[in-house]
């Protein structure tokens, strides 16, 4: 049977940056992978992102979004049948930030994919410079993306302090009492460095497993406040992208946004940024797609689009 995991973190968290490495530990051992993006965005920036994995070694498959969520999970069952048939050692899933967890169960309990997979890891991917003022939506699909885990790696801890890591987890601490998760975050958190990982490190990662634990479940992607509004070939340049980020995500008319992420050219050069509240990255890439994608809470389109054109 093939083994599949999930690398799952809500938004922002570094899901991609920590699938590399993940994915690229099993490459170098002569595996061969699938990767899933899984994604309810109707256009997948986490693709291009994952390009340079591509190889005889590893191939990349999507499932379209844009739907609704049994829509989705048909999508997906399809998707990983017709994966179970392509000869790959490990299939490792990355799906989008508020992604129902139990999707995964679901689908993969069910014939014929039971016979094909089976569970390897659960791994949950956590900003250390978590934002403190979420919404209830947002605590509770942070419980429901840990209840799974196997081990919870929080991102950019060399970022930040003991004191800010430490307040992450009681977060994530308040966040699974309020969905009565009964959970020990500190022995499942993994708070190393990324880039200092060793041999060890991964065998610990790469076993991680998962668990089972119950918590009560009251929302989905569905009847939450969360939305994905993308818009293709909207002018941006290097110069301004920061400080219109930076004005969409501290104006509540435009609603709540959590993340945004795209990619634009400018004098010829393809940039690829990546923005949450705490943090705002951008850098040169070889290929692009005029893409700008914003993520979160009651968002208004209309007005975002017409300040993104000003």
């Amino acid at each position: 049977m093939i083994k599949v995991d999930l690398i799952t973190g809500f938004l922002g968290s570094g899901k991609t940056t920590f699938l590399k490495k993940y994915a690229k530990y099993f490459m170098d051992k002569g595996m061969r992978i699938g990767i899933l993006e899984n994604d309810y965005g109707a256009v997948n920036v986490d693709m291009l992102l994952l390009n340079e994995l591509r190889g005889d070694n590893c191939e990349l498959e999507m499932v379209a979004g844009g739907c609704d969520a049994d829509c989705h999970k048909r999508r997906f069952k399809t998707k990983l049948i017709a994966m179970a048939m392509s000869g790959y050692s490990r299939v490792i899933i990355e799906p989008s930030g508020i992604f129902d967890v139990d999707e995964f169960f679901d689908v993969l309990h069910e014939e014929p994919l039971d016979r094909f997979y089976e569970i390897g890891n659960v791994i949950t991917i956590v900003n250390a410079k978590l934002e403190d003022d979420l919404s209830s939506d947002s605590d509770f699909f942070l419980a429901s993306q840990i209840a799974n885990a196997g081990k919870i790696v929080l991102s950019r801890t060399q970022l930040t302090d003991n004191a800010q890591i430490e307040k992450t987890k009681a977060h994530l601490q308040r966040a699974a009492e309020k969905s009565q998760l009964k959970i020990d975050i500190d022995m499942l958190c993994f708070t190393k460095d990324w880039d200092s990982l060793t041999e060890e490190d991964f065998a610990t990662l790469t076993n991680a497993s998962y668990a089972t634990r119950s918590y009560v479940k009251r929302r989905t992607t569905d009847d939450s406040g969360y939305k994905t509004v993308y818009f293709l070939e909207l002018p941006m340049k290097k110069a301004d992208i920061k400080a219109k980020i930076d004005t969409l995500m501290s104006d509540d008319s435009f609603g709540n946004i959590h993340r945004a992420k795209g990619f634009f050219l400018d004098d010829e050069t393809w940039y690829q940024f990546n923005a949450t509240k705490e943090d705002f990255e951008l850098n040169t890439m070889p290929v692009g797609q005029e893409v700008f994608i914003v993520i979160g809470e009651n968002l208004n389109q209309d007005k975002i689009k017409e300040y993104m054109n000003a």
